[in-house]
């Protein structure tokens, strides 16, 4: 039997055919889930071109994380396809340039604070909008970059992911009682659309390339989907708070 037979899943974060959340995608699919999308904006002729891709098409929904009236009619839209679901994908993250790049002590509040509302607080605000769909044993899965140190032109990005850490903590604790499940998937660094915004990112790729236990492939995306698709299946019943490294090992390299 597939992992995933039967299961009705919510993804955002696709927009092309090299991102985790495509990936996550197309492996459900193939494990027997039924998928919808999110986009918005300039993205959607994107994830229109990459829904193309998919062994089916994916019906797509508009979802702008940082409107209200869309996130108040996300459940109505996706209940024209699905009666519930069994898991969401969160693959949302956003940062000003000025909040990237080596200019931590220069930020200003405005731009920290989109960081923070896009990448983090969005966790908890997709989660919501939806919650009434969510069926018992239902798993939130979301995407995270490890955030237990200060990486190198990452700064406020890497703050608001540590903010995702722990909104994803808090959800676990507070849905838990509902049998709902809350993990994030920490991937190495992936030459995705959003990793192509962050100035300097060669710098992980120099650094995992010579400190991963484990060969890691910056444009293979699909060690991180298949961690994703593992959290979403009912393998893993009793999990839920943590952070799964998908890294190569680079987090445990001294």
């Amino acid at each position: 039997m597939a992992l995933l037979e039967n299961k009705n899943l919510l993804i955002s974060g696709v927009l092309s055919d090299q991102s985790i959340a495509f990936h996550v995608a197309k492996l459900a699919q193939e494990q027997g889930a039924q998928v919808v999308l999110t986009s918005f904006g300039r993205g959607m002729s994107l994830t229109e071109r990459a829904s193309k891709r998919l062994h089916k098409e994916a019906p797509i929904l508009e979802l702008d994380v940082t409107n209200d009236e869309l996130l108040d009619s996300l459940a109505s839209k996706v209940a024209n396809h699905f009666d519930s679901l069994d898991g969401v994908l969160h693959s949302i993250g956003y940062a000003p340039q000025s909040a990237l790049g080596g200019n931590f002590l220069s930020t200003n509040w405005s731009d920290v604070a989109t960081a923070l509302q896009v990448s983090a607080y969005s966790l908890k605000s997709l989660v919501m909008s939806v919650r009434s769909m969510l069926n018992p044993g239902a798993s939130i899965v979301g995407l995270d970059f490890d955030a237990s140190r200060a990486w190198p032109v990452y700064d406020w990005m890497g703050v608001a992911k540590a903010a995702l850490e722990s909104t994803s903590r808090y959800l676990a604790r507070d849905l838990g009682i509902d049998g709902i499940r809350c993990n994030l998937v920490a991937a190495g660094p992936l030459r995705t659309i959003a990793a192509k915004s962050i100035p300097g990112f060669e710098v992980f790729e120099e650094a995992w390339v010579q400190r991963s236990p484990l060969s890691w492939d910056v444009n293979d995306p699909s060690a991180a989907a298949k961690a994703c698709i593992v959290l979403f299946s009912d393998w893993l019943p009793a999990t839920t708070g943590e952070i799964l490294h998908v890294d190569g090992g680079f987090h445990i390299a001294g």
